[in-house]
């Protein structure tokens, strides 16, 4: 197993580095440790990455800011079970009314919280990244404003929203993902926090999935991908949201707020709340016109 390592300044930089470690590493990660440092940067590859590749797309990425990209470290390392060891390194956190855990915790949740068991895994969302906590900082102040009846999560990852929102009302709730794996993961996550009967997880190439069609409208999507895929399925977002329903949307940079707000604006959603949280931010957004 073979290691690739870089330190970036900020959210944008992690954000470029890790489309540089992509091409050549099977898994990578960002995150920043403690708050207020700079970002980790890493990947990891069965074989030896390509040095001047990585570097490359380094030196692309950061033509524009008139900076030198960052140095990388690549290093060989033993074969371990690097998945048990992050679920066992993973710590209890809390966003709002939930409180977020692995199955190693054995403390419970303090009195007043919602829990979610949510092990690291093969798909996103184990609520340490900032743009999953503002989503759950969101769903809590949701809760607090009155009931939902119908909720989809549109790319559920770990299905960690879904099971937050299906925990808080009691009602079912749609996940959809493009990734297989990621169906798999929430319908376990699920089963693991007893609301398997509540949270119906299905592959879905967007909104346009015939079941989706027949569950709908929902007055409440919740939708934590990418600045670009978020634009691209505005359209499709606001038919599937039923009037006066409300969109959390998540996975997007300070610097792609304006690109994403107006995109959904153009289809008749009005921002509500916007929670910023390490550079990434979250818009609530309501419907106000009919599709």
């Amino acid at each position: 197993m073979w290691r690739v390592a870089l330190v970036a300044p900020d959210a944008a930089g992690a954000e470029d580095a890790a489309a540089a470690l992509g091409a050549a590493c099977a898994t990578v990660s960002a995150f920043k440790a403690p708050p207020g440092a700079a970002w980790q940067v890493e990947g990891f590859a069965a074989e030896k990455p390509q040095a001047a590749l990585i570097e490359a797309m380094l030196a692309l990425a950061w033509a524009a800011r008139g900076t030198a990209p960052p140095d990388i470290a690549i290093e060989r390392v033993a074969e371990r079970d690097w998945l048990a060891e992050n679920q066992a390194s993973f710590p209890p956190l809390a966003a709002g009314r939930y409180f977020i855990h692995g199955s190693h915790h054995r403390g419970g949740a303090p009195a007043g919280r919602v829990a979610l068991i949510i092990d690291a895994a093969t798909a996103f969302g184990t609520g340490e990244h900032a743009s999953t906590r503002g989503c759950l900082l969101a769903l809590d102040a949701i809760a607090r404003d009155g009931r939902r009846r119908r909720a989809l999560d549109m790319g559920t990852g770990t299905g960690i929203l879904a099971i937050a929102a299906a925990k808080t009302w009691r009602r079912k709730v749609a996940a959809r993902d493009i990734d297989a794996e990621a169906v798999r993961v929430t319908a376990r996550n699920a089963a693991a926090n007893g609301v398997a009967a509540l949270v119906a997880a299905r592959r879905s190439d967007g909104y346009r999935d015939r079941s989706l069609r027949r569950a709908g409208p929902f007055d409440l999507v919740l939708a934590n991908i990418l600045a670009r895929p978020l634009m691209l399925m505005a359209k499709d977002l606001a038919c599937a949201l039923a009037p006066g329903g409300i969109a959390v949307l998540s996975g997007l940079l300070a610097r792609q707020e304006a690109a994403v707000l107006a995109a959904h604006r153009a289809q008749g959603l009005a921002l509500v709340r916007r929670i910023a949280i390490d550079g990434w931010h979250t818009l609530v957004l309501a419907r106000r016109e009919i599709c």
